[in-house]
């Protein structure tokens, strides 16, 4: 009778392929979408791998589908097996002189403004590196990084229930925003914190890092701000404050990304006391995995580029 690990070499790339998606996107037709197969497809291979596990792999939510505990498990080998592959990729490179392989990085969502400047440059003087972007809100960047599904990690609040190496390369500093014709636009001087406990405060989402460090800052000042709305991007609520719904505490950067469509933003840099919030950007990394060649070079490169804070 065949042992499980010989069940289990006898599963095809095509039923692998499937699961990984199946199981990323929480969804068979979202599955079967991205792999330009039919739905039923995907459903014969996901049980036909099953079958060779010995154990079920999802079961029903919803529209969609979770992992069971042995699905998990799965999908957890899968990762550090594509991990081993894509480090004997890059040591083959490193054996043969060359720097080829493959970097992953995940950034969280206001990263977008800056990361893809770091990589251009980097990408030019390493073209045999196939680079891999995600960008995502914190929370899914966690769940990547418990997942090993990326080398590296752009984000301001790493987790802690995680074992981490974190380079701080870049400041942050965060900002409120009001809009453009706010009673207090014209302050010369810092606005106490107090005077705006009933100003309608716009957010991110739950679990953004930006949200975290504003309720944090907040509570220490003894506010409890009036949240109208929590928004998922930092586009949108820069438009949500140029519309004139509330204030937004959000990155320099993104309030600097460009300006307005059709001449000056119709929100402006409120001074308020206690502000800008002193953050910082850090590439980080898990500890407990060894980095390839083509991240370790990625590191070498932001500290080169960048002077490494505190």
């Amino acid at each position: 009778m065949p042992t499980p690990l010989k069940r289990l070499l006898r599963a095809s790339p095509q039923q692998l392929r499937s699961f990984e998606a199946a199981a990323r996107h929480r969804s068979v037709t979202r599955a079967a979408r991205e792999l330009h197969v039919s739905q039923p497809t995907v459903s014969l291979q996901l049980r036909q791998l099953a079958e060779l596990v010995g154990e079920p792999l999802f079961e029903p939510l919803g529209r969609g589908v979770r992992l069971t505990p042995v699905g998990e498990a799965l999908q957890e080998t899968l990762g550090e097996i594509s991990s081993c592959w894509q480090r004997f990729e890059g040591r083959l490179g490193e054996l043969r002189g060359l720097l080829r392989g493959r970097l992953r990085i995940a950034a969280v969502t206001t990263a977008e403004y800056f990361v893809p400047d770091l990589l251009g440059p980097f990408s030019a003087s390493h073209p045999g590196v196939e680079i891999e972007l995600a960008v995502e809100n914190r929370d899914r960047v966690i769940d990547r990084l418990h997942r090993q599904a990326d080398d590296l990690a752009v984000m301001m609040l790493p987790p802690d229930e995680l074992p981490l190496h974190s380079l701080p390369f870049l400041e942050n500093p965060l900002v409120v925003i009001a809009p453009r014709g706010h009673p207090l636009a014209q302050a010369t001087s810092p606005v106490a914190l107090e005077q705006l406990a009933q100003e309608r405060w716009l957010l991110r989402e739950p679990g953004s890092g930006t949200r975290l460090v504003a309720e944090r800052h907040f509570a220490a000042q003894g506010l409890t701000p009036r949240v109208a709305m929590s928004l998922g991007s930092n586009e949108a609520l820069k438009h949500a404050v140029g519309a004139g719904l509330g204030l937004a505490v959000v990155s320099a950067l993104a309030v600097d990304a460009g300006p307005a469509p059709g001449g000056a933003a119709p929100w402006i840099r409120l001074p308020v006391e206690g502000f800008p919030i002193q953050r910082h950007w850090s590439v980080v990394w898990r500890a407990d995995a060894p980095l390839d060649l083509p991240a370790r070079r990625f590191v070498d490169y932001l500290q080169a580029r960048h002077q490494p804070l505190p």
